[in-house]
């Protein structure tokens, strides 16, 4: 193989050289993240200017990109807490959270890379100690799981108030009491149960008592008012009306007119 010429050796170099810094001055920045750029340089991390943005970009080489995840992200946590009474008080959550897009520079420089350990996690860890510390156990276990979340992410959300990341929900999975405390909260809860369902009978009966009061108090009014409607002459014309239509049945019988003791008509005989 003939030798290259000497002319042509610096052009080799000068590729390589720029192939090399080519290389090392580009940076791909995939879906749901975003670049902060530290300029050696230039003044450091970048905080005055928007965070690189999805997709394919060209830096000097002496420069260094961080990327994020910008996307929302959530970790599960497991924690024991106490309760106003000092009890042990278990919990699993799920928190949702991301970092200020809008501020990312700002956190690289301040809070790093590890703000989930750094930031987040401790505050929700306190929260959830101030919130549980508010509650008995027994109110922790009737008090409804929605309630508790709100107050852990509103304590949250203080703690991490300027601190360029954000809390977007805090999920409380599971409550879990001392097994003597749970079980003494089952058993009242059952008696008051027992004692609702004893008191809605007894409710049911006194109204049906009433019910049957004022049914008979009707009956009993409305015989007063028939009883007075029916005097000796509306008798005696219902008592003719009566013998005029048995009179003119085909049974065989014998009426006597004016009879008896109240001068009605006898019937007498007659097939049925």
């Amino acid at each position: 193989m003939e030798k290259l010429p000497k002319s042509i050796i610096p052009i080799v170099i000068a590729i390589i050289i720029v192939i090399i810094f080519i290389s090392n001055s580009t940076v791909n920045i995939n879906s749901g993240e975003a670049g902060v750029l530290f300029k050696r340089f230039g003044g450091g991390v970048v905080t005055d200017e928007p965070a690189l943005g999805e997709g394919f970009h060209l830096v000097a080489p002496w420069n260094d990109v961080f990327v994020y995840e910008v996307r929302q992200q959530s970790i599960d946590e497991k924690m024991v807490v106490l309760s106003s009474n000092g009890l042990d008080i278990k919990l699993d959550v799920t928190i949702w959270y991301e970092p200020d897009y809008d501020r990312l520079g700002l956190l690289h420089k301040e809070r790093g890379e590890d703000y989930l350990r750094r930031l987040i996690l401790p505050a929700v860890r306190s929260a959830t100690r101030t919130v549980v510390g508010r509650y008995k156990p027994e109110e922790l276990y009737a008090q409804k799981r929605e309630s508790i979340q709100e107050e852990m992410y509103v304590e949250s959300e203080q703690m991490l108030k300027d601190q360029f990341v954000q809390v977007n929900r805090i999920l409380v999975r599971d409550v879990s009491l001392p097994p003597t405390i749970k079980q003494a909260i089952e058993r009242k809860l059952k008696q008051e149960q027992e004692s609702l369902e004893y008191q809605y009978r007894l409710e049911k009966a006194e109204k049906e008592k009433e019910r049957q009061r004022i049914e008979a108090e009707g009956k009993a009014r409305a015989n007063e008012i028939l009883s007075a409607s029916l005097t000796d002459k509306i008798l005696r014309e219902k008592g003719i009306q009566a013998t005029i239509e048995l009179s003119t049945s085909t049974n065989s019988k014998v009426i006597v007119i004016g009879s008896g003791d109240d001068g009605m008509p006898l019937i007498l005989g007659g097939d049925n």
